[in-house]
């Protein structure tokens, strides 16, 4: 990052933009999915095992793109989208999305259909923009420190691939997720 703290502040925007726009593709036609109200159940659980089963495959498949490593800051923002997509950060986010969506005794009236697809599209936005706001100011915080703290040379020496952390809590939010929609079936 050009050895300058003004260039890694400068490279948080391309990320988090880059970030919002992944979980914002994934999330937003879940919104649109409210139309099939009667089918949520069902969906948050296929999401779960989609969840899950897309842990267990980075789990089982650790092999990492090289081409990602070294990215220009010019091109970071689409960087930030391609690596949110591929490591299904949104996709890990609609169960949870879902779940927060559900409504009671939408069938009364007329409206409830236009209601429900207004609240859950701004669900889909506020749940994208909470995940990508937290994610931006951990993963900034922990940059600056490694930055101004421990040095460069210190990432360079003690790399270590958090693909099976990630693997890990992908298997753990689809399951307690799993475990939700089934106990409150209805």
């Amino acid at each position: 990052m050009e050895r300058s703290s003004r260039a890694l502040l400068g490279a948080l925007w391309p990320l988090m933009i880059g970030h919002l726009l992944a979980m914002l593709l994934v999330i937003l036609p879940f919104a649109l999915l409210v139309a099939l109200v009667e089918w949520q159940q069902q969906i948050r659980i296929g999401a779960s095992l989609l969840v899950i089963g897309f842990g267990i495959f980075r789990l089982v498949n650790r092999r990492h793109p090289r081409a990602l490593a070294r990215i220009p800051p010019t091109q970071l923002g689409l960087w930030s989208f391609a690596v949110a997509i591929a490591h299904g950060a949104g996709l890990m986010l609609v169960p949870i999305y879902l779940g927060l969506c559900r409504a009671a005794d939408l069938g009364r009236s007329r409206e409830a259909p236009g209601a429900l697809i207004n609240a859950d599209l701004g669900m889909a936005v506020l749940v994208s923009a909470v995940h990508t706001a937290a994610m931006i100011a951990a993963g900034g915080f922990l940059a600056w420190l490694v930055y101004r703290y421990l040095g460069l040379k210190f990432v360079s020496r003690s790399w270590f691939n958090l693909d099976a952390i990630w693997a890990l809590s992908l298997i753990l939010v689809g399951a307690l997720s799993l475990s939700i929609s089934l106990v409150s079936r209805h």
